[in-house]
């Protein structure tokens, strides 16, 4: 099986979920404590797509909550195969964070494939974010999903799924 490897950000606002998506996906668990990412911090896990022939390796980098980029959080990105962006379904703003985040992560590295995890579906009584709203994300970003971190809703088909553009895209480029 070839092995590939692929640096992967996941950015958003704070308090979003980002870190209890990643710990979700890399040791399937769940914590309550809410603990403010400094910086960054990394994880990896392997996923093998047998009917492709290849193992991949996805190197997570768990940047620091932000709804803007500066020199140090452009820093953390260089290199990225791909994003996970994490909104929160009860916050609205952190969707228009991720689009504002979208558009610098672009205008700096240009197009990279990613997904858009609207977190906290567990919550979804509390969510007041519209359906318009999330239909017209879903039309304008197409790999969106509706994840829970807590139950683990979608979150390992979302990031699967990232895996595979990463590398669909990189066979484009080869």
């Amino acid at each position: 099986m070839t092995q590939v490897t692929s640096k992967v950000c996941v950015v958003g606002d704070f308090a979003v979920g980002k870190t209890s998506v990643v710990e979700r996906f890399v040791t399937n668990q769940f914590s309550e404590k809410y603990l403010s990412t400094v910086g960054v911090k990394i994880d990896t896990k392997e996923i093998d797509f047998p009917a492709l022939g290849v193992s991949h390796k996805l190197v997570i980098w768990d940047v620091a909550g932000s709804d803007e980029f500066g020199h140090t959080e452009f820093a953390y990105l260089r290199g990225a195969s791909g994003y996970i962006y994490v909104a929160d379904g009860t916050r609205p703003s952190t969707l228009a964070a991720i689009e504002h985040l979208h558009s610098q992560i672009t205008g700096q590295y240009g197009q990279t494939p990613f997904v858009l995890l609207v977190n906290k579906r567990d919550l979804s009584h509390d969510w007041s974010v519209s359906d318009e709203y999330l239909d017209a994300i879903t039309r304008a970003y197409r790999n969106v999903y509706l994840t829970s971190a807590k139950t683990g809703d979608d979150v390992e088909d979302a990031i699967t799924r990232l895996a595979e553009l990463i590398i669909d895209n990189d066979m484009q480029g080869a």
